[in-house]
């Protein structure tokens, strides 16, 4: 450097352009960082709620299953009641001697 760059350098203004650039890029990056340590936080929250939703879902699914089952039940007990009447009507007409048939 020469002795007049000291005072009347055309570099300095672009040096402080730079820095001031770089002052601002410091700013932003921060302010980055911020919002994605927000965002981090986020969700992980959202993975908790997620988590209580699944196990909120698995007991809605095991009520609705049983449910579902105990119509079918019904009908089996219905179906085993009407079996037992049809062979004690049966064993009923055969102890009264088979009437109708002779």
């Amino acid at each position: 450097m020469t002795d007049n760059c000291k005072t009347d350098c055309p570099v300095i203004p672009r040096v402080e352009a730079l820095e001031e650039a770089n002052r601002q890029h410091g700013s932003t990056h921060r302010e980055m960082f911020t919002r994605l340590n927000a965002l981090e936080r986020s969700t992980d929250s959202q993975g908790v709620m997620l988590k209580n939703i699944d196990e909120k879902l698995d007991e809605v699914r095991s009520t609705v299953s049983a449910l579902a089952e105990k119509p079918g039940k019904r009908w089996d007990g219905l179906v085993d009641k009407l079996i037992y009447l049809v062979a004690g009507a049966v064993v009923a007409w055969a102890a009264a001697g088979a009437p109708g048939l002779g």
